[in-house]
């Protein structure tokens, strides 16, 4: 069974990136249900709608998580590997978005099974084409499984 996605989550401690990220989504109408969280520690409550992200209206499930590896405290890739780890959120796609191109960080993504990384590019509109793209895929051609 499938189901259209809606939302989309945006881990990002740069706020004007996550602005810029969250604003191309906007225009690019393919949802308006988008909540940005700055750190590690933050996104995880959110996922398991803990502290102040209980009320499961406001803070639900993102059909897709955009997630930076340089966060404050708990950084990207032990974020991505505790949503892969759980029964519940594993099957939401990940997309590691950030600016490092060592390979030790992709390596680490996809070891803990990452959805895809993409390195930020440098640079307004190719910065707002690579995040039309995303949204293009993961939300449009991408048929995710109904989350229970």
């Amino acid at each position: 069974m499938y189901y259209k996605p809606s939302g989309i989550l945006i881990v990002e401690d740069e706020k004007p990136l996550a602005e810029l990220i969250k604003g191309t989504i906007l225009r690019s109408g393919w949802t308006n249900r988008i909540n940005i969280i700055a750190d590690g520690e933050e996104a995880l409550e959110y996922l398991f709608n803990r502290g102040q992200y209980t009320d499961k209206t406001k803070y639900y499930y993102p059909v897709l998580v955009i997630l930076d590896i340089n966060l404050p405290g708990i950084n990207g890739i032990k974020v991505l590997k505790t949503i892969k780890n759980d029964r519940n959120l594993k099957s939401i796609p990940v997309i590691m978005f950030s600016t490092s191109e060592r390979e030790e960080d992709i390596v680490q993504s996809y070891k803990h099974n990452a959805n895809s990384y993409l390195v930020k590019p440098v640079g307004f509109k190719k910065f707002e084409e690579t995040i039309r793209h995303i949204c293009f895929y993961w939300m449009n051609l991408n048929k995710p499984p109904l989350l229970s």
